[in-house]
C-alpha cells in the first residue's frame, strides 16, 4: 500500500464518522422522548434536527477553515468535534445541553463533507481519482450500517441508560481518527496556494508520484491552473450559471423529498408503528444499513457504465414503487413484514440512484470557475431540506401515528416529479469532459 493511499484512507474515514453520527440518533430517539417528555415540535427541533442545522452551517462555511487552516488541520478538528460531540451527548443531563453537543457533531459532519473530498481529490493522481473518491461515500454508508448494528446490540444495556451508550460509543472511532490525522501531510495544492511552500509541496508530490520529474511537472500544472482558472465568487450568480444552479437545486431538493433522511432517522419508530417490537425494529434497521451499503457499491460500479441519468431514472421508478408499497401496506394494515420489505426496496432504490448520483452530478455540471461554490450551494440546499424534514418529522408522525400512509404517499408523489425531471430536464454527463458538459448544458 502506497503512502498516498494510506493518507486517502485516513481522510475517507471521516465519512465513517459522518454516517455513524447521522443515524445513531435513531436508536436514542424514543428513549430520549420518554426521558424528557418532549413534545413533537420541541423533540423535532432540539433533539432530532439540531445536528442537521449544525451540518448546514458546517457545509456552508466549511470552505473557510479548509482553506485557512489547511485540509489536514481541518480534518483533525473534525475528529476532535466528533469526539466532543459523542461524549457531550452521552453525558447530557437536559435536552438543551444534549442539543448543543449534537449541534457540534453536525458542524463536524458539514465540514467533513467539504474537507475530506477535497483532500482525497488533491492527493490522488488523475488516473485513480474517481475510484479513490468512492472510498468516502463507501465509508459513509458503512458508518450508517455500524451505527444501526451498535444501536441494536446496545438496546437494553444499562437499562434506561442504553441511549447514552449508543451516542457515546462514537467517541472511540473519533479519537482513533483524530490521532491518525496527525500522521498525514497536507495536500500539495494547499501547500502551494496557502502556505506558499513549493518545496514542501514538491516533496509531497514526489511521495505521490514516485519520481521528481513527474512531481515537478504536476507542481507547475497546479500553479498554472490556479493562475488561469481561479474561482471568482462574484460570477457565481451570473446568468450563464442559471441552468446549473437550477439543476443543482432540484436534484438536492428531490434527494430529501424522497424521504431518505426521514426514514433513516425515524426507522425504528416507523417500524414500531408497523407493528414490530422495539428490538425487532432496531434489528430491521440493521438490514436497512446493510441494504444501503450493498446497493451503494452496486451504484458505484454502474455509474460510469449506465450513466447518471439512467441511474436516476431507475432509482426514481424504484422509489415510486417502494414508497407506494409502504403507503398501501399501512393503509391496508398488511403484515409488518411487507412494510419492512418495501422499506428495504426504498433504500436499495436510493443507494443505486440518488445516493450514487447526486454528488457526482453536482460536481460535474458547474463550470471550472464556479465548481467549488457550486458544491457548497448543492450541499447547503441538501442539508437545509434534510433539517427541515427532520424538524417536522415528530409532528407529522404524531398527526398520523395511527396510520402514516399519507406521509409515504406524499414522498411517492414527489418521486413522480423527480422521474419527470430526470427524463426531460437532466442532461447526461457520462463519458464527457468537464468542458464538454459545460457546452452541452449551455448550448441553448
Amino acid at each position: 500500500m502506497t503512502k498516498s493511499l494510506k493518507w486517502i484512507i485516513v481522510a475517507a474515514l471521516s465519512g465513517f464518522l459522518f454516517g455513524f453520527d447521522t443515524v445513531v440518533i435513531s436508536g436514542a430517539n424514543l428513549p430520549i422522548k420518554e426521558l424528557w417528555s418532549t413534545g413533537p415540535f420541541f423533540h423535532g427541533f432540539f433533539i432530532m434536527s439540531m445536528a442537521l442545522w449544525g451540518t448546514v452551517i458546517g457545509a456552508l462555511f466549511g470552505a473557510y477553515p479548509t482553506n485557512f487552516l489547511g485540509r489536514k488541520k481541518t480534518l483533525t478538528w473534525v475528529g476532535f468535534f466528533f469526539f466532543i460531540s459523542a461524549l457531550g451527548s452521552a453525558f447530557a443531563m437536559d435536552p438543551y445541553t444534549f442539543s448543543f453537543f449534537r449541534f457540534i457533531g453536525g458542524l463536524a459532519v458539514g465540514v467533513s463533507s467539504i474537507a475530506a473530498p477535497i483532500y482525497i481529490s488533491e492527493i490522488s493522481s488523475p488516473k485513480n481519482r474517481g475510484s479513490l473518491g468512492v472510498l468516502y461515500q463507501f465509508s459513509l454508508v458503512f458508518g450508517i450500517l455500524i451505527a444501526f448494528l451498535s444501536n441494536y446490540f446496545l438496546t437494553g444495556f444499562r437499562g434506561g441508560q442504553d441511549w447514552r451508550w449508543m451516542l457515546g460509543i462514537e467517541a472511540l472511532p473519533a479519537v482513533l481518527y483524530l490521532l491518525m490525522t496527525f500522521r498525514i501531510p497536507d495536500t500539495p495544492r494547499w501547500q502551494i496556494l496557502f502556505k506558499k511552500d513549493d518545496q514542501l509541496a514538491l516533496q509531497t508530490l514526489e511521495k505521490i508520484y514516485g519520481d521528481s520529474s513527474t512531481a515537478n511537472e504536476v507542481l507547475q500544472q497546479i500553479k498554472f491552473n490556479d493562475n488561469h482558472h481561479s474561482s471568482k465568487p462574484q460570477n457565481f450568480w451570473s446568468k450563464k450559471n442559471n441552468r446549473v444552479i437550477i439543476l443543482a437545486f432540484v436534484i438536492s431538493f428531490f434527494n430529501q423529498l424522497s424521504g431518505i433522511n426521514f426514514i433513516l432517522y425515524y426507522a425504528p419508530e416507523i417500524l414500531e408503528l408497523a407493528g414490530f417490537a422495539t428490538k425487532e425494529s432496531l434489528f430491521n434497521s440493521v438490514f436497512i444499513g446493510l441494504t444501503n451499503i450493498v446497493f451503494t457499491f452496486a451504484g458505484l460500479l454502474l455509474i460510469d457504465k449506465l450513466g447518471r441519468k439512467q441511474l436516476l431514472i431507475s432509482g426514481s421508478i424504484g422509489y415510486i414503487v417502494s414508497l407506494t408499497g409502504v403507503s398501501f401496506a399501512f393503509y391496508q394494515a398488511l403484515d409488518p413484514q411487507w412494510i419492512a420489505l418495501f422499506i428495504f426496496a426504498f433504500i436499495a432504490s436510493h443507494a443505486v440512484g440518488q445516493g450514487t448520483v447526486i454528488w457526482v452530478f453536482i460536481s460535474e455540471i458547474f463550470p471550472n470557475r464556479a465548481r467549488a461554490l457550486g458544491q457548497s450551494f448543492g450541499a447547503g440546499v441538501h442539508w437545509v431540506f434534510a433539517a427541515l424534514i427532520t424538524l417536522v418529522g415528530p409532528s407529522v408522525i404524531a398527526i398520523y401515528n395511527t396510520n402514516p400512509w399519507p406521509i409515504f404517499s406524499f414522498f411517492a408523489f414527489m418521486m413522480v416529479l423527480q422521474l419527470f425531471f430526470s427524463i426531460f430536464m437532466m442532461p447526461e454527463t457520462k463519458g464527457k469532459s468537464l468542458e464538454e458538459i459545460d457546452l452541452v448544458i449551455n448550448k441553448n
